[in-house]
């Protein structure tokens, strides 16, 4: 098991990280298929709040993940300050960050560390979720990966591993993109950019702009470290 963690694996050429973020591209600009992949974009953002609320000393009282791929992440203390303000920054630039660690482990072969990554990530939001549909989503992912790591091959699980880095890097960006869209038209008041807006002053399209340039330099890095 230890090998498997931090020992090297297989090898990943550049054809087989090309052909995986062509995938990811599809599934993310393609509506029919972005619906359900648009869950895990999900889970991940609002694990995002949930974690950097608790590392900044709030309490985190639950996570809810609905059918229309919104969700919310809810915690007490003040309703202000650095604390609310990096919780309520954390959701649209998780998914990217987050593709940008899976993408430092593949740099250096570690698929098997990836997909426990992926496990631990997936226990500690299925422990804080909160309503039947969230539970049922978080399974339903699990399994996904619980069917790669047990049942697949080597090969097919670096295909996996390489698609959901994809995904979370570009799928980040596309969150972000629709979020402002939303917001445009006006659906998107409470958004965790006006919240922003309103807890600095700063505008709620700065805040947006923000995530949009982290979630692309999360990009332009993790593709340098895939193809390097």
């Amino acid at each position: 098991m230890w090998d498997d963690l931090f020992g090297g694996q297989l090898d990943s050429p550049n054809t087989m990280v090309l052909v995986t973020a062509g995938v990811a591209l599809v599934v993310v600009a393609v509506s029919v298929l972005w619906r359900p992949a648009r869950h895990v974009i999900t889970i991940v953002h609002e694990a995002g709040h949930a974690l950097v609320a608790v590392l900044s000393g709030r309490r985190l009282s639950g996570i809810r993940l609905h059918s229309d791929t919104s969700g919310l992440t809810v915690s007490r203390g003040k309703p202000y300050g650095p604390g609310m303000v990096l919780t309520g920054f954390a959701g649209y630039v998780a998914p990217s960050l987050l593709g940008l660690g899976f993408a430092a482990l593949l740099g250096a072969n570690r698929v098997t560390g990836l997909l426990v990554a992926c496990a631990l990530l997936l226990l500690g939001v299925l422990v804080m979720v909160r309503n039947v549909y969230g539970v049922f989503t978080v399974l339903v992912t699990g399994a996904v990966l619980l069917g790669v790591a047990y049942w697949a091959t080597d090969q097919v699980q670096a295909v996996f591993a390489h698609v959901i880095t994809w995904l979370l890097l570009l799928g980040g960006l596309r969150a972000v993109g629709e979020l402002q869209t939303k917001r445009r038209r006006g659906r998107a008041r409470d958004s965790d950019a006006d919240q922003l807006a309103r807890l600095t002053g700063a505008p709620g399209l700065f805040w947006v702009g923000i995530f949009l340039l982290v979630d692309l330099a999360c990009l332009v890095l993790a593709a340098g470290w895939l193809l390097g």
